[in-house]
């Protein structure tokens, strides 16, 4: 089950995107960036629990990033994660955004959802406030790609 995502998931998401997040694959989050942004969130729900969240947070005029896409690892290559980011993209419509874009270690799942790849550069300035903050930064490897929706 797909649902916009609650105050009593963000534990759940949280444990579910560090995880990833102590690999490298992703940015960790914090309780309050959780609570504080519930609003950008999906969940992917199984038994009561949360097997995947991934959020879209607007960033400029019609444009928004797809944020902390994550899918318990049992639950991967079942196409639980297109369900996923499908959820998102509609919520992203019902909010007036007409393109999202992704910073990515893996461009070859969004390549497939019809996302493109772009020089970063090409993004508003906005952006980059996170980047500056990120523990990778300046030396990021992420793929920058983006879709009409």
């Amino acid at each position: 089950m797909i649902r916009k995502a609650k105050m009593s998931d963000v534990f759940q998401m949280k444990e579910l995107i560090n995880s990833y997040a102590t690999e490298g694959c992703m940015l960790p989050r914090s309780l309050d960036s959780l609570f504080t942004n519930i609003r950008d969130f999906v969940i992917m729900e199984h038994d009561g629990k949360v097997i995947g969240c991934c959020g879209v947070h607007p960033d400029w005029e019609d444009l928004g990033e797809v944020v902390s896409f994550a899918v318990s690892k049992p639950f991967t290559r079942q196409g639980n994660g297109s369900l996923l980011l499908d959820a998102c993209i509609e919520d992203a419509k019902t909010v007036g955004l007409g393109k999202l874009f992704v910073l990515t270690s893996s461009p070859d799942f969004f390549k497939k959802k019809g996302f493109e790849e772009i020089k970063r550069e090409e993004l508003p300035w906005k952006i980059w406030a996170d980047c500056v903050n990120c523990s990778k930064y300046p030396d990021c490897n992420s793929i920058s790609l983006i879709k009409d929706i």
